[in-house]
């Protein structure tokens, strides 16, 4: 066992967050810690490094247990990012320095046996600490992180977002025992994000992950712990067998509350009789009397089985445009855009057309986020035209969804001035997205990630949007709010364009993905599974171009994509549906849209 908290009680703001907590984390374990937003995850993994204090309890970690932790990242490091990945191993450096000042000893001084046993000692301390394997490993890490090119920067000229990748980074390069990981995809892109869940799967240590991502969570990890009413409770395997774990724990728990509520009417019932027909008897019969009294005494002692939570408390998200738009949402043409003599985009073209769901996905520094904000008009592009449609009611939901200039706005008075309602009605509103009582009167600053989009979210819902512009949007919310926004967007007549590393997102809500690569859009139909082997493909190719002496390389070969034949594919899996005999009604109609939307996609490609 590396770490235990047992009987954990914790109060935060007045409030109990735990009462009784007991979490439990051993050697080598890959261990997912779920629970929706609030439940205290965060607050656990600060409980553990001692970041945070309990108010009753013990914490108990194994002597000599190496700790790495992501803590903020620090905005300001003087020096290169490569040194600074390198400051988190001070004893490994500092043997390295004591191996070159012995070898400038052995040059200047005569009394070699002496040093040559301290040079010994040194390089076998140096050697067992992985020295000698550490620039290997740093050249692996940053590879894999995507920060390689960034090494020889100074620390200070990186993004927010590179820093966050960096201090990843360094973390993994120490190699602790045990490695918490709050939120680590947040900030990656896809092929990091493909890359972290192998590192984590064949990690030596022990690994704790708080993630919303559930493919990341099925890919990495081998355990979950549910955080749930400040209680954990325990599941082997990944998250979607925790999924199934759970739905049949709770119908079984289900069950005997009810099997257990039956019993107690039948105990009360029972016992009503019996005082009836005693009361009756002339004189009073005392031994149906003492009966009764001996079934109350049971039924006292019975421990009673809480109702589970079969359906906890959702927002409730309902996307409905209140008209819809014209035919051509938004045209793009040969968009050209550079930031410090690097250009990020290269006549680019895009043509969004009502009721599109297209999907964008590039690695970091692509240009995603460039690109979304020049079709709003909130950056001009250097060259090229954006041509908006008629009748548009954007919303725009980007990865930081409260300006700071407003962080001492109160949360209700944010909602009311994008929707005109009194405070009464705004707080029932609000109610829908689980803003309860005084949580109404926060200010913005003070809101979680994911409460700054549950209210971004509710803005939409009673604006009535007919064109969706989505940024990260699962970033910070819980896996419950994740499934909400997927049944919103499934219902939602307008258009919707988004940005998203989750796999898992991608899969369920866009039926047509665009990749941008080296400053072009490639647009196909399909989801992130059917159609990023292709994007592999030309990310591969466009290096070998770069590293080409003289780039002499070739003109990469795309094969064209046969639409006609994919076309006809999806029409035959749309007439074979009602043969599928394993489907529900519903399931056949979800599947029938899915493949629809599939065809016209395919059709509107096929004829641009």
């Amino acid at each position: 066992m590396l770490v235990t908290l047992k009987d954990i009680k914790k109060i935060i703001g007045g409030s109990i967050l735990f009462e009784k907590l007991n979490v439990e984390i051993k050697a080598g374990e890959k261990i997912g810690l779920v629970g929706r937003n609030g439940s205290g995850k965060t607050t656990i993994f600060k409980l553990i490094v001692k970041q945070e204090l309990f108010d009753k309890g013990d914490l108990f970690i194994k002597k000599g247990t190496k700790i790495g932790y992501l803590r903020q990242v620090p905005q300001y490091f003087s020096g290169t990012v490569k040194s600074f990945l390198l400051s988190g191993l001070e004893e490994l450096l500092a043997f390295k320095q004591k191996m070159k000042e012995l070898e400038t000893k052995m040059q200047e001084e005569g009394n070699l046996e002496t040093i040559l046993q301290e040079y010994g000692k040194a390089q076998e301390a140096f050697t067992a600490a992985g020295g000698y394997e550490m620039d290997a490993q740093l050249d692996k890490i940053a590879n894999g992180l995507g920060i390689d090119h960034l090494i020889h920067l100074s620390f200070s000229s990186l993004s927010g977002g590179e820093k966050t990748k960096a201090g990843l980074a360094r973390l993994l390069l120490q190699n602790p025992d045990l490695l918490l990981l709050d939120e680590p995809t947040n900030h990656l892109d896809l092929t990091a994000i493909e890359w972290l869940e192998q590192y984590i799967a064949n990690y030596q240590g022990a690994v704790c992950v708080v993630s919303h991502d559930r493919n990341f969570l099925d890919h990495s990890i081998e355990k979950i712990i549910d955080l749930e009413n400040g209680e954990a409770s325990y599941y082997k395997g990944n998250y979607s067998h925790f999924v199934r774990q759970k739905e049949a724990k709770l119908l079984s728990e289900f069950a005997a509350f009810q099997e257990q509520q039956r019993k107690i009417k039948k105990m009360k019932e029972t016992i009503k009789r019996l005082k009836q027909w005693a009361n009756q008897a002339n004189p009073p019969n005392e031994g149906l009397h003492k009966r009764a009294r001996n079934m109350e005494r049971a039924l006292e002692r019975m421990e009673k089985i809480e109702r589970p939570e079969i359906d906890p408390d959702k927002m409730k998200l309902t996307l409905q445009a209140d008209h819809r738009s014209g035919k051509d949402v938004i045209k793009a043409e040969a968009i050209s855009k550079q930031f410090a003599g690097r250009a990020i985009l290269k006549e680019l073209d895009l043509h969004l057309r009502y009721q599109d769901r297209l999907a964008i996905v590039g690695d970091n520094g692509s240009g995603k986020s460039t690109l979304m904000k020049i079709l709003l008009g909130e950056l001009t592009p250097d060259r090229g035209r954006v041509a908006a449609g008629t009748q548009l009611e954007i919303g725009y939901l980007s990865q930081q969804p409260i300006e700071e200039e407003e962080e001492e706005k109160r949360l209700i008075d944010r909602f009311r001035e994008e929707v005109s309602v009194s405070e009464g009605q705004a707080r029932g509103l609000l109610a829908n997205f689980m803003f309860y009582g005084f949580s109404v009167f926060k200010k913005l600053g003070q809101l979680s990630g994911g409460e700054r989009m549950r209210l971004k979210l509710a803005i939409f819902m009673h604006r009535g949007v007919n064109v969706l512009f989505l940024d990260e949007p699962t970033n910070h919310l819980d896996m419950e709010s994740q499934e909400v926004l997927e049944e919103a967007l499934a219902k939602f007549k307008g258009t919707v364009l988004c940005i998203s590393h989750d796999r898992y997102f991608l899969n369920t809500c866009f039926p047509e993905t665009a990749y941008l690569v080296d400053g072009k859009l490639e647009r196909m139909p399909g989801t992130y599974q059917e159609t990023n082997h292709r994007w592999k493909h030309w990310k591969e190719s466009t290096a070998k171009k770069e590293t080409t002496p003289n780039n002499q390389n070739p003109p990469i070969n795309r094969d064209p994509v046969d639409y006609e034949g994919a076309i006809l594919e999806l029409e035959e899996q749309l007439a074979s549906l009602t043969q599928r005999k394993e489907l529900s009604n519903g399931q056949i109609k979800k599947e029938r849209q899915q493949i629809e939307e599939k065809i016209e996609a395919c059709y509107a490609a096929w004829l641009e």
